[in-house]
């Protein structure tokens, strides 16, 4: 099953954004903000939007899309990032793309990630952010479609063209890389939105989003210390239902200053909706259970806890 803690299925965002439109609030905080796209239509809604992820790849995609009002890259900024993206080297800076990349497709990203350095630093992220897209298309592919597709950086080229002007919603929007407990307990917001990452049982340079936490970062070599840093905290494996939902409570009760919480989850079957309902109300006291069937699609169901 994909993880959906950073990708979601089609028809799960508009599910969240229907229960939101129902809540009231003029600020949101988010500790795990992903993909960030719902982050992005509370932006456009007027909403001061906080996001937080204690990944790089996910606090560099809010900084591109969430917290940017107004940047952009230039002709001229994408040349600079493309111009030796085949040029091979003697050797890779990051060699753990090879882990995830053909050798062609490895030098390409290797390269795109040196030029991205040449960029000002207000620029980089907005170009980290389309590489990343560029590594999704190019992991979409297998030996029976390969084929058909585009080369690297005409696609950076096409993703470029095609990304939507930033909006300025006259707020200040924020994205951060923190750990996030201690995210939630200094922040200052109406409403927490808070969609759970999937209890997992491997660790996280096992995820799906993996590859990008390496390419952003340039290298592979800190995942002992990530994983380290999470020990005990939500997002960490977890071996057992009863470790998650102390992970969640305690998330939860550092948020206990937020007047309204919108808890979203995903029910696959590893996490009874009624165990996590217990849990919120253990807290404070629960209003609504949303929820939408998926599972034809998905083997899932969506979940929003609001209280």
């Amino acid at each position: 099953m994909r993880n959906f803690s950073d990708s979601l299925p089609e028809g799960w965002l508009a599910f969240e954004l229907s229960v939101l439109r129902r809540l009231q609030f003029r600020s949101v905080a988010d500790p795990f903000a992903g993909e960030g796209a719902t982050l992005s239509y509370l932006k456009r809604w007027g909403a001061r939007v906080a996001a937080n992820d204690p990944a790089q790849w996910a606090f560099t995609r809010a900084s591109a899309r969430v917290e940017n009002n107004a940047g952009v890259l230039s002709e001229a900024d994408v040349e600079v990032v493309l111009e030796d993206a085949y040029v091979p080297r003697h050797r890779l800076y990051n060699p753990s793309l090879r882990r995830w990349f053909g050798e062609t497709d490895a030098w390409w990203f290797d390269n795109v990630r040196a030029g991205v350095e040449k960029l000002d630093p207000s620029k980089r992220t907005l170009a980290l952010d389309l590489g990343m897209a560029v590594g999704d298309y190019a992991l979409s592919f297998d030996e029976e479609t390969r084929e058909l597709r585009q080369p690297l950086s005409r696609v950076f080229k096409r993703l470029w063209s095609a990304s939507p002007s930033p909006f300025d919603n006259r707020q200040r929007n924020t994205a951060t890389n923190r750990d996030a407990r201690d995210f939630v307990s200094r922040e200052q917001a109406e409403l927490l939105f808070l969609r759970l990452p999937r209890p997992q049982r491997r660790g996280a340079r096992d995820a799906s989003w993996a590859w990008r936490e390496e390419w952003v970062r340039g290298d592979g070599e800190f995942w002992d210390d990530f994983e380290r840093s999470r020990e005990g905290r939500l997002g960490a494996r977890a071996e057992a239902r009863r470790q998650y939902l102390r992970h969640v409570e305690e998330l939860l009760d550092s948020a206990s200053h937020l007047p309204a919480w919108a808890v979203a989850y995903v029910d696959d079957g590893l996490l009874p909706t009624e165990e996590l309902v217990e849990s919120v109300g253990r807290l404070r006291r629960v209003g609504t259970v949303y929820t939408k069937d998926f599972t034809e699609l998905t083997g899932a169901r969506a979940v929003i806890v609001t209280a």
